[in-house]
């Protein structure tokens, strides 16, 4: 076994998108290779109603796949091609975009205004870009958690982990995508396939990853497993670690234990031409979805 180093600790940025929605940008239209097949991630997490109602209006997307994954609140869909519906606390869904399509997301909170999700960007291979576009949409019921026995608790989204498989399946980059809790002072260890590039997002309180670099934060000692240790050395909320090479990837929990989602795939290791919700593999594809959306042809007809 070969732990994977923390390589970056970075904070996700305030950023604007959609009509108008403030959220969080982790990583997203910057070198697309950093962690390929992932292109993009945001957390869209709001108190007032103002800052997200605006949503995200019709919109296309062609080459990609988008995962979108509600905490907290409710997104309303609509799709060309008729499809509707809403994603609720939990729910997951993965739209494979493929040859295109057009869609619009738009949020609502729950009975305190209060709104909570992410948002995924998976790339798709040359060989997938133009594939007919599908939708996975998951219920919270369906996804299933495990517990160990020290209290750590992890949702399967997809992929495989402690002899549980998620319900998203048939996706290029093979993720394996989980929303993980481990408990104040517990320290745990997680497998990641070597071959997969592996990112984690923490979203709620903090922890250590190994050989994590120390984040900027507040200065404030707090106990952890029995010594003084500064808020300042562990990753907490709205922080990105990108993890080196290796097969596992350790944490020790803060004070009040971390929540983070833990999301690895298999590089494509193609080229990318991409322009906002369009990722194609050279300039010329590129184009030629400009063009389709001007012309009217960029929905492909169902074979």
């Amino acid at each position: 076994m070969s732990l994977r180093p923390t390589i970056e600790a970075r904070r996700a940025q305030p950023t604007l998108e959609g009509a108008g929605v403030k959220l969080h940008r982790a990583f997203g239209f910057q070198d697309p290779t950093e962690l390929d097949p992932f292109l993009l991630f945001d957390d869209f997490r709001n108190e007032r109603p103002e800052d997200y109602q605006a949503g995200f209006p019709w919109h296309p997307h062609r080459g990609i796949e988008t995962i979108t994954y509600v905490l907290t609140g409710n997104v309303e869909h609509a799709d060309s091609l008729g499809n509707k519906g809403t994603l609720s606390d939990g729910a997951v869904q993965w739209m494979t975009a493929g040859s295109g399509i057009l869609h619009q997301e738009m949020p609502s909170g729950n009975f305190r205004g209060q709104m909570h999700g992410f948002q995924l960007w998976g790339n798709l291979p040359s060989a997938q870009k133009m594939t007919a576009p599908r939708y996975q949409d998951i219920e919270a019921r369906d996804i299933p958690v495990v517990t160990d026995d020290d209290g750590t608790r992890v949702k399967v989204i997809t992929g495989e982990f402690w002899g549980q498989k998620g319900p998203v399946d048939g996706i290029a980059a093979d993720p394996q995508y989980l929303d993980i809790f481990v408990p104040a002072g517990v320290r745990k260890t997680f497998r990641v396939d070597t071959y997969r590039r592996a990112f984690a997002y923490v979203f709620e309180g903090a922890g250590a990853f190994a050989d994590a670099s120390a984040p900027q934060g507040v200065l404030l000692e707090k106990e952890l497993a029995g010594q003084e240790v500064n808020i300042r050395d562990l990753s907490g909320d709205r922080t990105l670690i990108r993890f080196g090479t290796g097969d596992e990837v350790t944490v020790q929990a803060g004070p009040e234990g971390i929540r983070f989602l833990l999301i690895s795939g298999a590089p494509i290791e193609e080229p990318v031409a991409w322009h906002g919700p369009i990722v194609m593999n050279t300039r010329e594809e590129l184009q030629q979805a400009m063009a389709d959306l001007r012309n009217g042809t960029f929905i492909r007809p169902a074979h």
